[in-house]
């Protein structure tokens, strides 16, 4: 059995009542109203820094980028078949990949043409140095003396190597 409920109970104020009821909305709606835009403001502004920082690659873009610093300008299908031979994958995932590369601003599509060609926007010694330092800074604590002794310590280097690395040293120590 259900609690009977008390009769609702109108108010000698009726128009009273009412006024007050639309205030409380009208303050309920210009709340909702601002923090809707507030928080529309806050995406907008998370989307303008994330478009100022520049984003790294992932690892399948890496490789693409490769393919791109080995051979230059290319096309969607000529870089799909360079990773092909490296291991299987489908042209779909190549477009996709590289629609994502240039709307993030690693590569540029140049569409005057039938085919798309990308090329990378920024030069190879630039990514990777960018690439080296966050390497550095993250796993070596920004130590370059660290990395170079690990780096020595895993493989076994040849006197070609140790020789590119003494002149580079020494050319570090005439500056």
């Amino acid at each position: 059995m259900q609690a009977s409920r008390p009769a609702p109970t109108v108010s000698k104020n009726y128009r009273t009542d009412c006024q007050y009821y639309k205030i409380i909305f009208r303050k309920s709606c210009y709340t909702c109203c601002f923090v809707r835009n507030f928080s529309y403001l806050r995406h907008m502004k998370t989307e303008q820094e994330n478009q100022n920082r520049k984003q790294e690659p992932t690892k399948a873009e890496l490789e693409i980028l490769t393919v791109l610093w080995e051979h230059g300008p290319s096309t969607v299908r000529f870089v799909n078949d360079k990773l092909n031979e490296q291991r299987d994958v489908n042209y779909t995932s190549t477009l996709k990949l590289m629609q994502i590369m240039a709307d993030k601003g690693i590569v540029v599509r140049d569409e005057r043409q039938m085919k798309h060609i990308y090329h990378v926007a920024e030069e190879e010694q630039k990514t990777k140095s960018q690439l080296l330092d966050k390497f550095v800074d993250s796993v070596y604590q920004g130590s370059a003396e660290k990395l170079v002794m690990q780096l020595l310590g895993n493989k076994k280097a040849s006197k070609k190597d140790i020789a590119s690395i003494k002149e580079i040293l020494d050319k570090l120590d005439k500056k």
